[in-house]
Parts: structure tokens; C-alpha cells; sequence
């Protein structure tokens, strides 16, 4: 018995890619650090703004890392012990972690910015255009 998805109808030609994108971020099941995405609306034609907010106390900025791989975004944290310290309680934790967010086409990142402990990354998507294009047809004897 072949398994059904959403992507394998005939009319859906070249989404395979992102059929495998899904599978992926469906098994990532962790909520380490916890984020908020948020649409900045604009102006007519420039398309919209979104934000991505993590909240990362205890991180400098020396210990967080953001990069964009292929169609990807990565955020980094590591944080590194801190010497011999004896906690009668801990609650923080002193963890790694790698948060990622598969970006559509198009999307750019336009800027970066610790406050407070929380993370802001603003992302840009700009306004898709219509592409009409005609195609001949051939006639074959």
C-alpha cells in the first residue's frame, strides 16, 4: 500500500522538495528557545515584514550565532561554564541550541538585534511578481 500525501497529486509538479521540507520540521520537536513570528505590515507594493523574536536570557551576543544556509535560517546559541560556581538551585540552563526556520524564495534578511535578551531577526519578503509568459506551439507534420 503506497502512502498518500498532500503533495502527490499529478497537478502538484516539482514540490517534492518541499514535501521533504515538512517531513523534517515535523520531526524537530524541540521548543528550546521559545519564539514569537510576527507580519509587519507596509506600504502598497513593498511587500511584507516579518519578525522573528527568541527569547535568549543568559546569551550575549559573543554566544549566539545567525546564519542563513541554502533556503534555511540558523540560529545558534552556545554558552560556555562559567568556572566552578556551586548552585544551591539551578534553573537556568547553560544549553546549546541550533533553532531553524526554512525561508521561502525570495526572502532577506535585513537586519539583527539583541535587546534585553531577546532576539529580533527582521526578514523581508518581497512583493511576488506576475510572470505571464506565452508559449508557442510547434506543429509537427
Amino acid at each position: 500500500m503506497s502512502r498518500m500525501t498532500p503533495f502527490s497529486s499529478p497537478l502538484l509538479l516539482g514540490f517534492d522538495t518541499m514535501e521533504k521540507t515538512l517531513e523534517r520540521l515535523a520531526k524537530s520537536g524541540d521548543s528550546y528557545p521559545p519564539y514569537n513570528i510576527e507580519r509587519i505590515r507596509c506600504v502598497e507594493g513593498e511587500g511584507d515584514k516579518l519578525r522573528i523574536t527568541l527569547a535568549v536570557a543568559g546569551f550575549s551576543d559573543e554566544n549566539l550565532e545567525v546564519t542563513t544556509e541554502e533556503n534555511q535560517l540558523v540560529v545558534r546559541g552556545r554558552q560556555a561554564e562559567e568556572g566552578e560556581r556551586e548552585f544551591l538551585h539551578r534553573g537556568i540552563a547553560a544549553r546549546q541550541f541550533q533553532r531553524t526556520f526554512v525561508l521561502a524564495d525570495g526572502m532577506l534578511v535585513t537586519g539583527c538585534e539583541l535587546k534585553n535578551g531577546l532576539l529580533s531577526i527582521d526578514l523581508k519578503r518581497p512583493e511576488p511578481q506576475r510572470l505571464v509568459r506565452k508559449i508557442n506551439i510547434s506543429v509537427v507534420d
